[in-house]
């Protein structure tokens, strides 16, 4: 018997995180459509979130993917290559920084990034989510902890923000419809 604290195996792990990138993927092509409802001021209206404003949101979310594939990317334990597109930000950047100020560039590099995370996890190789990861957050702490742990907050972090998205599109008068995970399968 395993103690419920315990990981599950890598095969699960492996399995669970190759369906949150295709769930990834569908939802944020979904998304994407619903916020093409409304005009392009109305995506950039400041509506109280965390980052203000849908594309704010979105942008913030284009951020926080390309920073955590930096750090997969950039650990000892063997992981699929990426892009190094797909991992580029400006020097300067921050969680609130606007990286694609127009919606086609925005979405553009959202589909891009949604494609090479699923390819990324299918190409993941058993021991990486039960590697360590080391890295320096974005205020120069050092953290150290699994990676299956970072694994599971890249794509927790997705759907957090998602979620602040999809309220925001039913205040704005836009059903962004079925988000559940379950659907999916």
């Amino acid at each position: 018997m395993t103690e419920p604290d315990a990981p599950p195996p890598q095969a699960t792990f492996l399995d669970n995180y190759r369906w949150l990138a295709r769930y990834n993927r569908w939802f944020n092509e979904r998304l994407y459509d619903a916020c093409e409802q409304l005009t392009d001021a109305d995506r950039r209206l400041d509506r109280g979130a965390f980052f203000g404003s849908i594309h704010g949101t979105l942008n913030h979310l284009v951020w926080a993917d390309r920073l955590w594939l930096r750090r997969f990317a950039g650990q000892p334990t063997p992981a699929p290559a990426l892009r190094a597109e797909l991992l580029a930000l400006p020097a300067d950047a921050v969680h609130e920084t606007v990286l694609h100020a127009d919606w086609a560039g925005l979405r553009a590099a959202r589909r891009d990034l949604d494609a090479a995370i699923e390819t990324w996890t299918q190409q993941m190789p058993p021991g990486f989510p039960a590697s360590t990861m080391r890295y320096a957050n974005t205020r120069g702490a050092v953290r150290e902890h699994p990676a299956w742990q970072a694994l599971t907050h890249f794509f927790n972090h997705q759907t957090h923000h998602r979620g602040q998205v999809t309220t925001l599109l039913v205040q704005a008068g836009v059903d962004p419809g079925l988000t559940d995970l379950i659907a999916l399968a």
